[in-house]
């Protein structure tokens, strides 16, 4: 394929692939259906589903990897294995790497052990690293035993590094040439290769040690004459990367410089790997679902549909901390059952303050939580942050405090209920900014991810908080 047949399909053409193979499905179990009934064989029923096999198959070949993967991650498990079935074998490895964690789980449960060293020996070295945790240890071993001596080197170095570090997605293709050769020395190497990786953008320039001495951007070397020397035309100042770095960090680094490829050196200088763009991308999505997801209390490796137990055990602890939370919450509104009994306007009241509240706080800790993620804001600035929060949500307080205030008085005719209204709605924002900057920086010095349960636990506090502030107030001032 060529680079703009294999490019990435906006949503919509995505939509109409998986819309298509969902009625190829539907087609196919009612015509299995109709050839195996009991009775004479029908072999009319027999060819039209044989035909739509094969049709099947024709529109799934016709797909990028990724579209499959796609595709795949988005069919109930028993469409999932009939649609994978289908896949050729060459196919397996590429579109395991971009199916989800939990469905290439189910997949690779579906095979056996030389499916999987089938697919597995379709990938590189890099590649095999990133689908190794999920393979069985004896296919693993298999496959060090089939692989050369430099790839299994390769695989063995990225396998020692934690999902998290440089190390275990950095790729091992890259170019390097000497800095002590002419530009034309390089172009004929080129033409030479026939093919260069994908996101190349520049050539790493090493010494006899394999030493990084500088890069040579591709453009440089275009519109340069073929006479200079790599020396005078290198860059020596290239961003550099350790394998033991975090991943997180490093794509904001690419983001941050536009980098397209870059090195990665271990701690002499010497040069063992590069980092592409496309990796990249696929760090700060996968950092984006994570925390969208932890938000929620939820883990990211759930299958849209697993199994309800699985769903379950995903889903329980955070819904246990609500529920406890929850009553928490009812048992405040307990203490003022006098109070509400003989104003019923408390009752109506008070879920617009702590409605507006646990908004406020979300909004706070979204902002913190990216922030951290962004590394913009630290636990030593905690203090000047918390100052411009609390001045925030005084001016939103007093301000749609007011509001709210005065809407209270014409409705009910009271201004104490009013004046009530607008200091309860200001001190429960207060309350909300204040939890909105503690609760991430709390996280973070206890080493927890911050964006896990924090929507959880700032709904849970302004719920409470803004209950006992507003009914407590209007018990001090108006019962």
């Amino acid at each position: 394929m060529t680079e703009i047949e294999t490019g990435t399909r906006p949503t919509t053409q995505l939509q109409g692939h998986l819309a298509r193979v969902s009625d190829m499905l539907d087609r196919h179990r009612l015509v299995e259906e109709l050839a195996n009934r009991e009775g004479p064989v029908d072999h009319e029923a027999v060819e039209v589903h044989r035909r739509t096999l094969a049709e099947l198959q024709a529109q799934i070949d016709k797909l990028h990897p990724a579209d499959v993967a796609h595709i795949l991650d988005a069919l109930p498990p028993e469409d999932r294995l009939s649609v994978w079935n289908l896949v050729k074998a060459d196919r397996d490895g590429e579109i395991l790497l971009e199916v989800s964690d939990a469905v290439r789980e189910s997949l690779l449960a579906d095979m056996d052990a030389p499916e999987i060293l089938a697919a597995a020996e379709q990938l590189d070295a890099d590649e095999l690293a990133d689908l190794a945790e999920d393979l069985p240890d004896d296919v693993v071993h298999e496959l060090m035993q089939r692989l050369d001596a430099p790839e299994r080197e390769q695989l063995r170095s990225a396998m020692s590094y934690d999902e998290d570090q440089v190390g275990a997605i950095m790729d091992f293709e890259m170019i390097t040439i000497r800095e002590d050769v002419t530009l034309e020395v390089v172009l004929r190497y080129l033409r030479f290769l026939k093919e260069i990786p994908e996101q190349t953008d520049k050539l790493f320039v090493v010494n006899s040690d394999n030493v990084l001495t500088g890069v040579l951007p591709l453009k440089w070397l275009l519109v340069n004459d073929p006479a200079r020397m790599v020396s005078d035309v290198m860059a020596v100042d290239a961003n550099t990367f350790h394998p033991d770095e975090d991943v997180a960090e490093t794509a904001q680094a690419f983001e941050r410089y536009d980098l397209i490829s870059a090195p990665v050196v271990d701690v002499d200088g010497r040069l063992i790997g590069r980092l592409t763009i496309e990796a990249m991308v696929d760090v700060i999505r996968e950092e984006s679902d994570a925390e969208t997801l932890s938000r929620g209390g939820l883990r990211e490796d759930e299958d849209i549909f697993a199994s309800v137990w699985k769903s379950l055990r995903n889903r329980w602890a955070w819904l246990a901390i609500n529920l406890v939370t929850a009553f928490i919450a009812s048992r405040v509104i307990g203490l003022f059952e006098g109070s509400i009994t003989k104003l019923v306007a408390l009752a109506a009241l008070m879920p617009i303050v702590a409605g507006i509240g646990g908004n406020s706080g979300n909004q706070t800790i979204t902002m913190i939580v990216r922030a951290l993620a962004l590394g913009q804001v630290s636990p030593a600035s905690a203090t000047r942050l918390l100052r411009k929060e609390v001045i925030v949500a005084l001016m939103n307080g007093l301000v749609w405090g007011g509001v709210i205030g005065m809407v209270a008085w014409l409705l009910y005719g009271s201004a104490a209920l009013g004046l009530v209204m607008t200091a309860a709605m200001t001190l429960n924002l207060l309350l909300a900014a204040l939890m909105g900057v503690l609760i991430p920086m709390s996280l973070i010095r206890f080493g927890r991810d911050p964006a896990i349960g924090s929507s959880v636990l700032i709904t849970a506090l302004t719920d409470s908080g803004g209950f006992f502030i507003f009914l407590g107030l209007a018990t001090l001032f108006l019962i």
